[in-house]
């Protein structure tokens, strides 16, 4: 759906009151927030998530947090394994379930 730009700026202006109103939050923090870039965290999350997620895609999708954690070890890559699986978590990246023969 195409939404054009008066339309959305309407929309936009609307969302900033309503903040304002029901959480104290002031338009132009607002405003702020909407522009800012994101921080340094959250690009590097962003580049470790596209790695992961080739990682996982090369497994078949049989990869789960561990795996994927133990190969970005393999190649250097420093993270703990809860951020691997917190992101992969976030992005509905599952591994397949092991069998369990009894």
């Amino acid at each position: 759906m195409i939404i054009d730009e008066q339309t959305e700026l309407r929309r936009l202006r609307w969302e900033a009151r309503w903040l304002h109103r029901v959480l104290g939050v002031s338009p132009s923090g607002y405003w702020v927030w909407r522009t800012r870039t994101p921080s340094a965290h959250a690009r590097d999350d962003t580049r470790l998530l596209a790695r992961i997620r080739e990682i996982h895609a090369a497994s078949g999708g049989t990869f789960g947090a561990p795996r994927v954690h133990a190969t970005l070890k393999a190649e250097g890559i420093r993270c703990g394994h809860t951020h691997v699986a917190r992101l992969m978590r976030q992005a509905g990246l599952r591994g397949a379930g092991g069998s369990q023969v009894l």
